[in-house]
């Protein structure tokens, strides 16, 4: 089932969660940095990564949700892309709320919103787990035909015209 959101031929979905992923999960590699050294800076580097984190993931959802609307119901593909986003977005305010706690003081950051980004990370493994099998147990945003000889997506082919191997 081909996406919904493309740009030059491929999902934008897809093309966006690498940056909440890699933003959000990065930023407990800072707490955990900060956790070990009391050093805020580290703390300080992790607020800032959640922040845009949070920003790039609600992003990645306006997409999500284009695609997901194109699935057809009564499939498992959209009861999982149900999961995959409501899911998401408990895992993005799960972040808003860390950073809102981390705000008075981004060097300091109470235990407690430390601990919200290691649940959210936690859940968006899940989450990740979910989108992964959505594209490539389910086929979701994969163009129709994919194969290994298929043509550039920039030539307007469809994906059957390199033939199958």
């Amino acid at each position: 089932m081909e996406a919904r959101a493309k740009l030059f031929g491929h999902p934008i979905h897809q093309m966006l969660i690498v940056f909440p992923l890699g933003l959000l999960g990065g930023s407990i590699i800072f707490d955990i940095t900060y956790l070990a050294t009391r050093n805020g800076r580290w703390a300080d580097i992790a607020y800032w990564m959640a922040g845009v984190g949070i920003i790039s993931g609600l992003v990645a959802a306006v997409f999500g949700l284009i695609d997901w609307s194109g699935i057809p119901s009564g499939t498992r593909a959209k009861r999982l892309g149900l999961l995959h986003g409501v899911g998401n977005v408990v895992v993005v305010g799960l972040f808003i709320v860390s950073w809102l706690l981390r705000r008075p003081a981004p060097q300091a950051p109470p235990m407690t919103a430390i601990i919200l980004s290691f649940v959210g990370v936690g859940l968006a493994l899940i989450t990740g787990w979910m989108g992964g099998e959505l594209v490539d147990r389910l086929g979701v945003g994969v163009d129709d035909g994919a194969n290994v000889n298929a043509p550039n997506s920039m030539t307007h082919s469809s994906a059957t015209a390199g033939g199958h191997v």
